[in-house]
């Protein structure tokens, strides 16, 4: 199995690799039961980072207004410039896996971005491990990247939180810079730290969409890919403090984004009684859990996936009542233009906020065609469309 490649000044090599049904997880990470699932949530509920997310939902980002990649939101800028130096860096980025279709998407335009940055004289080459969603395998690409030494800067989009936390601090021992992005770790160190709004402005948006439709006392079935990771459990302590207080009866089930499991918990939900929403913390699986309803015979629910195309497709086939939530996948491009600001001595954000806005059911056709041709596994806010590959690159789904 391919562990380390290196992209340099052209990208050769690439591996077809068929898109992925579902999110693949650690092997070792056993999923817990609805009790203790139940005190993840009171664990990772922190009201102050609640009450930050839900204000920054109704903020203006600042930043180029076609470029939301490059936007912020509230932000408190560092001052860089002891960096600041000429000619080509290595950048070392240490991912946790290519092993869905929301990271597949976003690793495509990472590459394109990178070409164009390589083109521009920004970075010269982008030596990668992929540690396949493993926390044991992440730590020691990290390491190795330490004491190859010749990184000129750290990339790392975290497997997990806690776990990758003293990996990351070693990381910034070294003085070189660190950009952290997508999931989080327990320390300020790294130089910025990317992401969308977060997993509570997530819930707060799906549980709110669902209180909205659905009446007191009716029953959601929450479909949840794995512990752990900040923003998917930020993701469901939201939304089940919102369901709590509006009488909402939710239950909560790991699925590992696996549709044979997620369409026998829905079958089995549905046995006991009616299901009148269906809550998921990516929309990875979202197809199966519908089918689901087709199969036993009964009226679809309402329903939150995210902007994966095949979620779209699906809901505008099916008429469905529904949200689709979305943690930016342009995500990916922010590193690489952050190095390019870090190594010109510019301010960049501490905490770079990106904005997170769902999709709803006024923008579902405007989004459905302006990704006409998509695959399913795409996603449709990629924010790639001015890169060099574009179209054709997403459209064959080739993962470098």
């Amino acid at each position: 199995m391919r562990r380390r490649f290196t992209v340099a000044s052209a990208m050769v090599g690439a591996l077809a690799l068929i898109t992925l049904a579902g999110c693949t997880t650690d092997p070792n990470v056993t999923a817990p039961s609805d009790d203790a699932a139940t005190e993840e949530a009171v664990e990772w509920f922190d009201q102050e980072l609640y009450d930050k997310q839900d204000a920054e939902r109704d903020v203006v980002p600042e930043g180029p207004e076609d470029q939301p990649w490059l936007q912020y939101i509230n932000a408190e800028f560092v001052d860089t410039s002891q960096y600041a130096s000429e000619g080509a860096k290595k950048t070392c980025f240490a991912n946790a896996s290519i092993s869905n279709p929301w990271r597949q998407t976003g690793w495509i335009t990472m590459n394109e971005q990178l070409k164009v940055l390589q083109e521009q004289g920004v970075i010269s080459e982008m030596e990668t491990r992929d540690a396949q969603d493993s926390d044991d395998t992440q730590i020691a690409d990290i390491d190795y990247f330490i004491n190859e030494g010749d990184c000129d800067v750290f990339v790392i989009s975290p497997n997990s939180t806690a776990a990758m936390t003293p990996a990351v601090e070693r990381a910034c021992d070294t003085g070189k810079p660190v950009i952290v992005f997508d999931r989080g770790v327990q320390t300020d160190c790294p130089t910025t730290f990317i992401h969308p709004i977060g997993g509570f402005a997530w819930g707060i948006d799906t549980a709110e969409f669902l209180i909205d439709e659905l009446d007191e006392g009716d029953k959601v079935v929450a479909l949840r890919i794995l512990p752990g990771v900040d923003v998917l459990e930020q993701r469901w302590a939201a939304a089940e403090k919102l369901f709590d207080e509006a009488g909402i009866e939710a239950v909560d089930y790991f699925t590992g984004a696996d549709p044979t499991e997620i369409k026998k918990i829905i079958s089995d939900e549905l046995a006991k009684g009616d299901v009148h929403g269906v809550w998921m913390d990516a929309g990875d699986g979202a197809v199966a859990a519908i089918e689901a309803f087709e199969d036993a015979g009964v009226d679809y629910p309402v329903m939150t996936g995210e902007d994966e195309m095949s979620f779209l497709r699906k809901w505008k086939e099916t008429g469905l009542t529904g949200l689709a939530p979305v943690y930016s996948n342009f995500q990916w491009r922010t590193p690489l233009l952050a190095i390019q600001k870090i190594f010109a001595g510019e301010e960049v954000p501490k905490e770079w906020v990106l904005p997170q806005s769902p999709i709803t059911a006024e923008e579902v056709d405007q989004y459905l065609e302006a990704n006409d041709g998509m695959p399913d596994g795409h996603y449709a806010k990629f924010g790639g469309e001015d890169l060099p590959g574009y179209p054709q690159v997403w459209q064959d789904r080739v993962i470098p």
